[in-house]
């Protein structure tokens, strides 16, 4: 959800108010753009273009946006409407790749967020995207290999 927006989504609702809360948010704490971008581990020039109306951001970028900046989740609580404006100014209804790749439509609900230092969630966390991606590349999982010592897929990097 890191893509340009048109021209009409700059007057948008949601995504004006996401800026505008941003910006404000930043300046009181009295970060420059390049300060905030390094905390939130983003490039400063994401944070311009958020700011700026040339981009969106993403989900990830309003969290750790929330967190840096001390905002009691307000960035977060105006993803959905922003994504939902995103959504519309791109003239689509929501991801087309489920019916494309044979995968079920429904969306599923999003998984618990996992603690980066558990060792055996990193791990659970890549097996789940290497099966993700063979769904989507290849149409089926790759359940005919057997699983890999380290609990990946052989032959995989």
């Amino acid at each position: 959800m890191d893509r340009t927006p048109p021209s009409s989504a700059q007057r948008s609702g949601a995504i004006h108010r996401f800026r505008s809360e941003l910006r404000s948010w930043r300046t009181r704490q009295g970060l420059t753009q390049r300060a905030l971008a390094e905390r939130v581990r983003f490039s400063r020039e994401t944070v311009a273009a958020v700011e700026s109306g040339r981009r969106y951001g993403s989900h990830e970028f309003a969290v750790r946006c929330d967190e840096v900046l001390g905002t009691g989740g307000c960035l977060a609580a105006l993803w959905p409407q922003v994504a939902a404006e995103q959504l519309a100014a791109d003239g689509r209804r929501g991801p087309r790749f489920g019916t494309v790749a044979g995968l079920d439509p429904a969306p599923a609900p999003p998984p618990a967020r996992r603690d980066a230092r558990d060792p055996e969630a990193v791990v659970a966390a890549i097996d789940e995207l290497r099966e993700l991606i063979g769904q989507v590349l290849g149409g089926q999982p790759e359940a005919d290999l057997p699983p890999h010592p380290s609990g990946g897929r052989p032959g995989r990097s």
